[in-house]
């Protein structure tokens, strides 16, 4: 490694990659309960572990996101990060609020209000954290050099944080209660997220491709600018039925529309930069991850997300097994595929290994991406399946229609497995035995 500081992220990755696990894992118990419905409904009902499935998820990523800005800012900046105790006096207040808030779920103190469920201590926590690190890399990125990829990283921290704290706000008015909010949930995922991936995934383009930063650097200005041009207006697609007035139908489903259009120019722009690639990097499997994440985000977020954003498509398919298909790709390809793509270029790094296990950790790859594919498919059908017998004909009720979907949840429950599967391949291949060998900056072993 260059600097010394970076190997803050390694504490980072480990702590993501274990709330990885226990997001998988719970998350297959769940997909069993739409099989088994009685199953664990006095001691975890369905609702609690929905909260721990989606919670865990959120978490896991942004600290994979803080622990990929540890890693590259000094890379960036050319210079250590700002405070190395700073940096873990965040990790370990939200290490503190990710269990309380499980606790808190577990015994049924929660808010309510999905995805944002942590009790006020927990969020007042999440802010202190968030505070610390936008401080910490704020302050590295100031003494050092400035670049196009910290300057896209900071924009999009800085707005996950500043969007979280509409979260701290809750209306009686339960149509007002949503727009705040989807400020937070849909700003997060469709706004300021893309800035971070876009952000990361050009820094590994640039270490892996040698391609020239001013090529890379005009790629994400105009990923960014589609991103914020698309997302912010996209909101509305999410007004469509919460007692908003009628003008958000038109212009939620004109800019959401358009928001495919990011997630397209992040697949030409990797594969691109691939094809014009001046080194050949020895860490083949990052690649992979990096290729597959963009072209997963663009089906999962982009063309699954476009198939029922239109109003009057929307009016029937809205809150069905449409919607989890899409979330489930969505969040798989942009999020947590560029997670586990920066994770497996810097831990080579941080482990002071060559890139190693990359069979398996290839085939994790293929193994994740085809089940969630799978996954997304089953849950697609049987939303078409929904929507038709529940909202269509309307002739069935709620639990007569979930009846006829039995063999869509087995699928999908199988599916699960096979991802917690190539979850568990993915966490052998990054931690399992391996020979230990000093790496240069190239990721190649020094010459004998």
């Amino acid at each position: 490694m260059k600097y010394e500081s970076q190997k803050v992220a390694l504490a980072y990755f480990i702590v993501a990659l274990a709330l990885f696990a226990v997001q998988v894992t719970v998350g297959l118990v769940a997909g069993y309960v739409y099989v088994a419905p009685n199953f664990l409904s006095e001691l975890l009902p369905f609702n609690i572990l929905r909260m721990l499935h989606t919670n865990s998820l959120i978490v896991w990523l942004l600290l994979g996101f803080f622990g990929a800005a540890y890693y590259l800012v000094p890379e960036e900046s050319e210079t250590e990060i700002h405070s190395v105790k700073l940096a873990y006096i965040q990790l370990l207040i939200l290490v503190v609020g990710a269990l309380g808030a499980v606790v808190g779920y577990v015994f049924r103190i929660h808010e309510g209000r999905e995805f944002l469920e942590q009790p006020l201590w927990v969020k007042l926590g999440i802010v202190v954290g968030a505070l610390i690190f936008l401080f910490n890399v704020s302050m590295t990125v100031l003494k050092g050099r400035k670049t196009a990829i910290t300057n896209v990283l900071l924009l999009g921290l800085w707005g996950i944080a500043i969007f979280f704290l509409f979260s701290l706000y809750n209306p009686s008015n339960l149509s007002v209660d949503k727009m705040y909010w989807w400020y937070v949930v849909h700003l997060w995922v469709e706004g300021v997220w893309e800035l971070v991936m876009a952000s990361i995934l050009a820094f590994l383009m640039l270490k892996m491709t040698g391609v020239d930063r001013e090529v890379i650097e005009k790629w994400l200005y105009a990923i960014v600018a589609l991103s914020l041009f698309t997302g912010i207006l996209g909101t509305g697609h999410h007004y469509y039925w919460i007692g908003t007035p009628s003008y958000w139908q038109w212009i939620g489903s004109i800019f959401s529309s358009l928001e495919v259009l990011p997630f397209f120019a992040m697949v030409l722009f990797t594969f691109n930069m691939v094809w014009k690639r001046r080194r050949e990097h020895p860490n083949n499997a990052a690649l992979l991850w990096a290729l597959g994440c963009a072209v997963l985000a663009f089906f999962g977020a982009g063309v699954w997300g476009f198939m029922h954003t239109l109003h009057g498509v929307n009016y029937y398919t809205h809150g069905t097994q449409v919607t989890a298909a899409h979330g489930h790709l969505a969040f798989f390809g942009a999020y947590v595929s560029l997670n586990l793509a920066v994770m497996t270029y810097a831990m080579p790094y941080l482990l002071g290994r060559q890139p190693y296990n990359q069979v398996l950790n290839m085939l994790s790859f293929w193994v994740m991406s085809s089940a969630m594919a799978f996954m997304t498919f089953t849950l697609t059908f049987a939303g078409v399946v929904q929507t038709h017998l529940q909202r269509v004909l309307g002739q069935l009720d709620f639990m007569q229609v979930q009846e006829q979907m039995t063999l869509f949840y087995v699928l999908r429950l199988g599916s699960g497995l096979v991802v917690v599967i190539g979850a568990l391949m993915y966490l052998w291949s990054i931690f399992g035995p391996a020979k230990p060998e000093l790496i240069t900056r190239e990721g190649a072993a020094p010459a004998e």
